[in-house]
């Protein structure tokens, strides 16, 4: 019963500290890059510590963020809205998602042209998970409801940038 024991303790330890390579990668990635905050609430900071002010509080988990910047644990972000600020990791995903910008909606058409049978439209703001990026088209998903959008119509994806 020992045995099991501290072999499961051992097992816990080694679970909840946090793996030194996938930070390491982390860090590696090329400035800058899309990510998305992965908390329903996450505070922007003056800099790059609990000490510095808060200077924004989102509420959107999901909104696609721009990484700029790394120092240590802190990402300093760009939002779609141009604000930078610093926020901590563990605040932010991978997820790769979009925002629609701009004064009109976008279309999410069935397949990733313009002559593809129109699904629905997304009015600015609308915030979905992206995949299937190429060509100019990306899949985004809002809520269960995909389709392929033209690129130029979101924040947090760049012209030319293929994904999975």
């Amino acid at each position: 019963m020992r045995i099991l024991a501290a072999a499961l303790s051992v097992f816990v330890a080694t679970a909840l500290v946090p793996d030194p390579v996938a930070a390491a990668d982390a860090t590696k990635r090329t400035l800058p890059y899309y990510a998305s905050i992965s908390a329903s609430r996450a505070r922007m900071r003056t800099g790059p510590a609990r000490t510095y002010p808060a200077s924004w509080l989102y509420q959107r988990q999901d909104l696609p963020i721009k990484v700029v910047a790394i120092y240590k644990e802190w990402r300093k972000i760009a939002d779609p809205d141009g604000t930078e600020g610093w926020m901590q990791a563990n605040l932010l995903s991978g997820t790769r998602t979009a925002i629609v910008h701009g004064a009109d909606p976008v279309e999410l058409r069935e397949k990733p042209n313009a002559g593809s049978r129109l699904l629905w439209r997304a009015a600015p703001g609308v915030v979905g998970r992206l995949s299937q990026c190429g060509s100019g088209w990306c899949r985004m998903d809002v809520k269960g409801q995909a389709g392929f959008v033209q690129i130029g119509g979101l924040w947090g994806v760049e012209a030319g940038e293929m994904l999975p």
